[in-house]
C-alpha cells in the first residue's frame, strides 16, 4: 500500500489528508481565502503527526476540480512543486466524485448526485453507483442549469442520495429529481480525506501520471479557452 498525500482547496474549504498503512490522518478548515497560508502548514502537520517525511512519500494527489478557478490552481501547483520536487507521480481527483465517496462512506448511500454551486445560476453535477467504497459513474460531470439536471434512466427506482453545496438550488430542479432524493445534505464539501481513498484506488489500479500531467478541470468551456 502506498504513503500518498492528498491536497485540496476547490472550494472556501482547505484540507490535506495522508494515508499510511491503511491510516489517515487528515485536516481541514472552512477558511475562504485563506488557502495559499494554510496548505502547507496542513501537510507539515499531517506528516509530522504520522510520523513521515516528505521522502517517505510513493505519489501526491490533488483534487482536480471542479470548482473554485483559483483554489483549483493553488491545490494544482503546490502538489505539482511538491510532486516534481520529490520525483513522484501525481494523482488528480475529482471534486464530485470525492463529495460521493463522503455520501457512501458515512451514510452507505448506494446511488449519489453530488452537485456544487458553480455560481453564474449553474451546477456542477454528476451522479455514481456506489458499492464497498467503490465509485462506478452513471452520468459524466457536467456544468449545467439546476432546471436541467435528470437522473440517469436505468435507475429511477433507487433512493437517491444529493450531497454537495448545489443542492442549495434544489427548488429550481425538475420535480421528479426532488422526489427521488432520500436524503439531502447541502453543506459538506470535497474533502482530501475522501480523496485520498480515491487517489490509493487509482495507485492501486496502476495509475502513475506525471507532475507535468497535472491539469484542473474547469468544465466551462471559456475558461479552458482563455487557459489555452
Amino acid at each position: 500500500m502506498p504513503t500518498l498525500l492528498a491536497l485540496d482547496a476547490s472550494t472556501s474549504a482547505c484540507s490535506c489528508a495522508l494515508w499510511r498503512d491503511g491510516h489517515v490522518v487528515s485536516r481541514y478548515r472552512d477558511a475562504p481565502r485563506q488557502h495559499t497560508q494554510l496548505l502547507m502548514p496542513m501537510v507539515d502537520e499531517v506528516l509530522a503527526e504520522a510520523g513521515v517525511g516528505l521522502a517517505d512519500l510513493d505519489a501526491l494527489a490533488y483534487g482536480r476540480g471542479p470548482g473554485s478557478f483559483t483554489g483549483l490552481r493553488i491545490a494544482a501547483g503546490t502538489a505539482q512543486g511538491l510532486a516534481f520536487a520529490l520525483e513522484r507521480p501525481l494523482i488528480g481527483v475529482s471534486t464530485l466524485e470525492a463529495l460521493a465517496l463522503a455520501a457512501h462512506r458515512r451514510l452507505h448511500a448506494r446511488y449519489v448526485v453530488a452537485a456544487m454551486d458553480a455560481r453564474m445560476d449553474e451546477i456542477y453535477a454528476a451522479a455514481y453507483r456506489c458499492h464497498d467504497g467503490m465509485l462506478e459513474p452513471l452520468m459524466e460531470e457536467a456544468v449545467l442549469t439546476p432546471e436541467r439536471l435528470h437522473l440517469p434512466a436505468a435507475s429511477h427506482d433507487v433512493d437517491w442520495v444529493g450531497i454537495g453545496s448545489g443542492w442549495t438550488l434544489r427548488e429550481r430542479m425538475p420535480v421528479e429529481v426532488q422526489s427521488a432524493l432520500g436524503q439531502c445534505l447541502s453543506e459538506p464539501q470535497p474533502a482530501a480525506e475522501d480523496m485520498v481513498h480515491l487517489a490509493v484506488q487509482a495507485w492501486q489500479a496502476g495509475e502513475r501520471p506525471t507532475a507535468d500531467e497535472a491539469v484542473p478541470v474547469y468544465l466551462r468551456n471559456e475558461v479552458a479557452w482563455q487557459r489555452a
